[in-house]
């Protein structure tokens, strides 16, 4: 019996997991290295350059699919959302849960929606999706509890899960917009 559907759902989960080993291997570090780039003033310029990475990213993929008004406009409001919340939190670090725990909702939502496409029961793969995010999460600050140079804090928990709640709820939009698009194409 194989474990995946397709060699697409293997590689999504193969990202998945490559994302979540990142997240937790920084576990140790990310205090160290917030305040190594803190101190030289880099923090913000690197979290800027992160940002413009996943842009440059979703950019590229819209061009790819040539992306129809109605998808736009629902990118446009995705990233409206992220960067209002990206302005009001005040901690940088924070603002890596919400990069972090956005792409791996993504992965595992791409995955589960792979492993429907091939004929499998998958139910509500976007909560699904949402709910594995916040497991990993949660997980996250339980190592963290373990750790000298960590505390678990119950807020970012919840970090996690909304960043999952919006990735999810971005993709799901997205592509409502991109079928709505295609549907007028093809009427």
């Amino acid at each position: 019996m194989n474990l995946f559907t397709s060699d697409r759902e293997r590689r999504l989960w193969r990202w998945t997991l490559a994302v979540v080993m990142a997240i937790y291997s920084t576990l140790g570090l990310a205090r160290i290295l917030a305040g190594a780039l803190r101190d030289r003033g880099l923090l913000d310029g690197v979290f800027v350059f992160g940002m413009l990475l996943i842009i440059a990213a979703i950019v590229t993929q819209a061009l790819k699919t040539r992306a129809g008004g109605a998808e736009i406009g629902v990118a446009l409001g995705v990233v409206a959302v992220y960067l209002m919340l990206f302005a009001r939190m005040a901690i940088p670090e924070e603002r890596t849960h919400l990069i972090e725990y956005s792409v791996v909702a993504v992965f595992i939502f791409e995955a589960l929606k792979e492993r429907m496409s091939q004929g499998h029961r998958v139910p509500v793969p976007a909560l699904l999706a949402v709910f594995v995010t916040a497991l990993i999460g949660v997980l996250d600050e339980c190592i963290q509890a373990f750790l000298p140079s960590r505390v678990f804090d119950p807020r970012d928990i919840l970090f996690n899960v909304l960043a999952g709640l919006m990735a999810v709820t971005a993709s799901v939009a997205l592509g409502w917009a991109r079928r709505r698009g295609n549907q007028k194409a093809s009427d």
